[in-house]
Order: C-alpha cells, then structure tokens, then sequence
C-alpha cells in the first residue's frame, strides 16, 4: 500500500498544485475585488451580478457563439470528408496524411502570423488573387463583419486535422465485410457509406463535436495573435474579455467572475450534448 502511494504520491500532487489549487483560488478570487496589489476586498456575488449586465461581456459571448456556429460544423464535415478521402490504399498514403496533420502541430502565433499575411487588405495574398480575378477587394481582418469568418477559417485550417484523425482511426474500425456486402447487394458507393459506414460514425461523432464545441468556447490564442479583439471588438471573445479584465486591466475577481461562467456554460453544454447522445443510443463516453 505505501509502496502504492510512493508512486503515485508525486503526481497527484502536480495535480493538485496545477489544477485543483488554482481553480479553487480562482473561484475565492470570483467573491473579492482584487488588483492584485491591495488588499482584497470580499464582494460576495457582486462580480457576477456585474457580468450578467454588462454589455461588453455580452457581446463578447455572442461573438463566441458566431464562431462556434461558424467553426464547429466545418471543422466536423471536413474532418470526416478528409478522412474519407485517406481511407484509402493509394500510393504515397502516409504522406498525405502527414501533411494534413501538419497544421494541427502548427502554433498558435505561426497561424496568426499566416493569417496576418493571407488576409491583409493592403498586401494579403487572397486580396491579390482577388485583384488578378478582377473581383473587388475585401477588408478581412480589418472589416467588423469579416474579421470573425476570417478566425474561424484559419482556425479551421489548423484544427480540422483533429477530426480527420480521429474519423480515420474509426473509418478503419469498421469492418470492410460490412461495406462489401451492402455493395454485393447493389448499394451505391454513397447509400453504402449513408447506411453502413455513418451509423457506425456516431459517437465518434458526438466525441469530436464536444471537443470541438470545448475548444471553440475557450477561443483565444488566434484572436490574440491576429486582431487583438479588434477591429471594433468584433472578435472579442469571452476568454479574450476575461484575459482583458484580469491581466490587462488587473481585475483579477472579475475576471475570475468570467472564467467561472465560462466553466458553467461548457459543463452545461457538454451534460447536455452526452444527454442527448445517449437518448439517442449515441453514447461517447
């Protein structure tokens, strides 16, 4: 027994001190007005009250919830399309699926720094290509209405390889006897992958899309290296608020306020999502 615990001891104690300490002192920060100088102050819930009314922290939710509707269905269709795609005995195989991994090992600043140079009105390659088609140019990253699809494209660009690795590890689970008998019995290669093949693609399914969904709500890395919240806070989102907040304006309660609504929102969407994916004998987990 003591021989057990000597092993494990260690590590649950980064753990502890990683995780479970910090996540407990930021919720004692969330009840207490704090610039991390002073003396706290013990507010109680005023810090959540505030958020609930302020405007700021409401748009920036609805700026998450845009991007989440823009990049989680996208990023879902094109991982299985992809993976579709390399399930397939060609030649030079592994090195298409190696270069579709590649942007998914690819920082966060390298992505922002690409999509600086892709989508820059003055200079951008895609306004370039724009001008040689003859098409009028747009204001991408610049341009409030455009800025956000632009974030979700490059995100796209980057994470879409997840989903292909995780449906291509599933794809070649199911059994090839299942697909060659509903061909054998004169289905099409697309009734064939409706019937058989995405049936069995369902709680990879539920999986990617709560991981993806997880992912989308904690935005921040990309819009950090690219617009910075801007322009005219059109791609503030609610990491990027609570960032704000805490480490730029030292509102360290309120910002601890935001990351535990934050923590909220995703438990209730994830309890809902596996809820009705086992109602739906869909289950993931």
């Amino acid at each position: 027994m003591l021989e057990g615990w000597s092993f494990v001891g260690p590590a649950m104690l980064i753990i502890l001190g990683l995780s479970v300490f910090p996540a407990l002192w930021a919720f004692v920060l969330s009840l207490q007005k704090w610039n991390g100088f002073a003396t706290p102050k013990f507010i109680g819930g005023a810090n959540y009250a505030r958020l609930i009314t302020d405007s700021e922290f409401i748009d920036a939710v609805v700026h998450t919830g845009v991007y989440v509707i823009l990049f989680v269905p996208a990023s879902v269709l094109t991982g299985l399309f992809l993976a579709v795609a390399l399930n397939r005995n060609i030649r030079f195989i592994g090195v298409y699926r190696t270069a579709i991994f590649v942007p998914f090992v690819a920082s966060a600043a390298a992505t922002g720094i690409l999509s600086t140079y892709l989508f820059s009105p003055q200079y951008g390659l895609v306004n370039n290509v724009l001008r040689v088609l003859g098409l009028p140019t747009q204001g991408w990253l610049e341009d409030p209405n455009q800025a956000m699809i632009v974030i979700a494209i490059m995100s796209l660009w980057g994470q879409a390889a997840f989903t292909t690795v995780i449906y291509l590890a599933a794809l070649q689970d199911i059994p090839s006897e299942l697909v060659e008998s509903a061909r054998i019995d004169g289905a099409s290669r697309w009734k064939a992958f409706w019937y058989v093949i995405w049936p069995q693609l369902g709680p990879v399914t539920v999986f990617v899309t709560i991981w993806q969904v997880i992912g989308a709500i904690q935005l921040f890395d990309l819009v950090y290296t690219t617009t910075r919240g801007g322009p005219l806070d059109a791609t503030k989102t609610i990491v990027y608020f609570l960032w704000e907040k805490a480490f730029k304006n030292l509102q360290f309660g309120y910002g601890s306020a935001a990351a535990y609504l934050l923590f909220l929102v995703t438990l209730l969407i994830t309890i809902g999502m596996v809820v009705y994916a086992r109602r739906r004998n869909l289950e993931a987990f």
